[in-house]
């Protein structure tokens, strides 16, 4: 690794590694992705300190963490490093097959319903691009955390954003199995969904999601109760198959269970489209030739 360039001052390759550092809070974390060990990376970061005649770093037994100065070189230096890969991806696409990597975040639904049928013609047409997709509910920031792009519902995209619209847009339903509607009756409208067992589902950060319901200009947002709190919508699913109570899912998810009887829906009179999953990015950097195949894709999905 190159550490100092002849007139002294910190070398592209060194300041590179002090962002990764300082992003992961890590010598090792940040070794392994470099492929140095983590006693080289020290000994570069020093001398990234002593050329610039500050400390970057706080170093202890069990913490790194940058320090004023670090965590404004941080600040400057990302986006600058962000736009110097792009330039020099975008050279190399010229008149060639997008090739590299391409990373994505979304929710782990918008990795089954959106991009898991897609993969194997995003392969076709891009075979050089290697697809990294992480599946993540909470709230990201993706130029912060090196993404080319994510996947999250319209009104949670920041609006600095690049925002483009996935077909089509998604609907919840209210479901449980039949033999659980015949025991407990079946729910009218959505406040009587206080006298049943539901099946809560929890974002990261957060408190339990209340079901979102819209009738004729109404809308509603009903907490509800139940014997379970979980943070994955086919555990949620699995819990209402196995009659445990009313389920809030995606229509995207119960379609062959609805069609055999498994599951029954109520208040579909209740339950409106979304306004859908949307595809975005930075509008700062220069977008991928393999973004671009991504996004062509997604529009021409049915």
């Amino acid at each position: 690794m190159k550490n100092l360039s002849e007139t002294g001052e910190a070398s592209l390759d060194a300041l590179a590694a002090f962002v990764q550092v300082a992003q992961l809070c890590s010598f090792s974390k940040a070794a392994r992705q470099l492929g140095v060990t983590p006693s080289a990376l020290s000994h570069s970061l020093r001398q990234v300190e002593e050329a610039l005649g500050t400390r970057l770093l706080n170093r202890t037994t069990r913490s790194v963490t940058p320090t004023e100065a670090g965590q404004l070189l941080l600040q400057r230096l990302f986006p600058a490093l962000q736009d110097i890969h792009g330039a020099l991806r975008e050279v190399r696409e010229l008149g060639g097959t997008p090739s590299g990597t391409l990373r994505l975040n979304v929710p782990r639904q918008a990795a089954r319903l959106v991009l898991a049928p897609l993969l194997a013609a995003f392969h076709a047409r891009c075979p050089k691009v290697l697809l990294e997709i992480v599946t993540d509910d909470r709230m990201v920031d993706i130029v912060r955390d090196g993404f080319d792009a994510g996947i999250r519902f319209g009104a949670r995209v920041a609006a600095d954003m690049v925002a483009l619209p996935l077909r089509p847009a998604p609907r919840f339903l209210v479901v449980a199995t039949p033999a659980y509607l015949d025991l407990h009756g079946r729910p009218k409208h959505p406040r009587d969904l206080a006298a049943h067992a539901c099946i809560n589902r929890r974002f990261p950060g957060s408190a339990p999601y209340a079901w979102e319901f819209a009738k004729k200009g109404q809308s509603l947002e009903v907490p509800v109760n139940g014997p379970l709190t979980l943070d994955d919508d086919q555990l949620v699913l699995q819990a209402a198959l196995d009659g445990m109570g009313l389920a809030y899912v995606y229509d995207g998810m119960v379609g062959e269970a609805l069609s055999s009887g498994r599951l029954e829906c109520v208040l579909q009179d209740w339950c409106p489209q979304t306004e859908g999953f949307y595809l975005y990015y930075s509008s700062r950097r220069h977008v991928p030739a393999a973004l671009r195949e991504l996004i062509r894709l997604l529009q021409a999905a049915p």
